[in-house]
């Protein structure tokens, strides 16, 4: 899919010269994706300074500079359709319509947090939005997710299944029985593959065979694509493209999202494998926010004032969502074994 970018298309009635979002999706949604995508980057900057000033606990895995993949892939998401996500999934939560507060004390341990402050920063899930929930398990949720299209099938509700995981998930044993049985019983699922170029300290160059993750979809007989990651246009039409085709009971689809953490693996992660000129690079020319915006700016959906505007509303919801979780009350221990359970077999 070729990027707005660089294009000459300017916006038209007809909207005919356009990228496929500001041909499909209203002016406000637009405006919505952008703010949304502030906000994940705002939460993730207010998380890692929260962390550094000792109120968070632990370690937690940063998607800065990956914003564009997690909202896209929700713009044709129905508020009842479901993701699975992984320990990088604070945007994920935050696109399929998680409040920040609530995720902010669930960082801090609170009880007011989604999980009652037991999940903590790789475990925060929502089941009221379709968010069955992050995972700490590198593929952890890719068979989850076939599980819950599963039960969408049989249960004909007509709801899609989103399945993220990171470029190293595609070499777990996980990925390959799950995209295998997602496509011989046809499942509504769409597999996202969110490839930052590194699974932990290694490139994808040298831990996987094939050029692209999506390359691998042929042998379990489903459309593989391989999109920029840091195009909102172009991840969303992947999207809708895959979420149409779960829909009509065609079965999965397989997306490769090319993106780039800004940040390191974790907070542990000195960084070291990565050269300052690389990260540098996507930084200042592949921002996803940048990139976004230009495009909204080029086609006449906002101006300067308006995204001062939007980015103005995305840091006043940040400092309150912090400040209510410092002021949550944390769990006492007569509470220490409150849902935490075993189901016997």
């Amino acid at each position: 899919m070729a990027s707005a970018r660089n294009s000459s298309a300017k916006r038209h009635d007809d909207g005919s010269n356009l990228p496929f979002a500001f041909r499909h999706y209203p002016p406000e949604q637009l405006k919505e994706a952008l703010r949304k995508m502030y906000l994940i980057r705002r939460f993730e900057e207010g998380a890692e300074e929260s962390y550094t000033r000792g109120l968070i606990h632990g370690t937690m895995h940063l998607s800065i500079g990956q914003e564009a993949s997690a909202v896209g892939i929700s713009m044709p998401l129905a508020e009842d359709d479901m993701i699975t996500s992984t320990h990088r999934g604070h945007g994920h939560c935050i696109a399929k319509g998680a409040e920040v507060s609530k995720m902010f004390a669930e960082f801090f341990g609170k009880e007011t947090g989604y999980c009652k402050g037991r999940g903590g920063s790789m475990h925060i899930a929502d089941v009221s939005k379709g968010n069955l929930g992050a995972n700490g398990i590198v593929g952890g949720g890719i068979p989850i997710a076939v599980g819950a299209a599963l039960s969408a099938k049989k249960q004909k509700n007509g709801k899609v299944v989103i399945s993220y995981f990171g470029d190293g998930a595609n070499n777990e044993g996980a990925f390959h029985e799950a995209l295998n049985m997602a496509s011989i019983w046809k499942l509504p699922v769409v597999f996202v593959c969110e490839n930052n170029g590194y699974g932990m300290s290694t490139s994808t160059k040298r831990s996987t065979a094939v050029a692209n993750v999506a390359d691998r979809a042929v042998a379990y007989n489903m459309p593989g694509v391989v999109v920029d990651g840091n195009n909102l246009s172009d991840v969303a039409e992947a999207s809708h493209d895959a979420v149409e085709r779960a829909r009509r009971g065609e079965g999965p689809t397989l997306i490769e999202c090319k993106t780039y953490r800004h940040r390191g693996h974790s907070k542990s992660d000195r960084n070291r494998y990565r050269t300052k000129e690389e990260i540098e690079d996507w930084i200042s020319n592949r921002d996803p926010i940048h990139l976004f915006e230009d495009q909204l700016k080029e086609f006449g959906f906002v101006n300067d004032a308006d995204i001062e505007a939007i980015r103005t509303s995305a840091e006043a919801e940040i400092a309150e969502a912090i400040e209510f979780a410092k002021n949550s009350p944390s769990p006492t221990l007569d509470n220490l074994t409150r849902d935490v359970y075993t189901v016997d077999i």
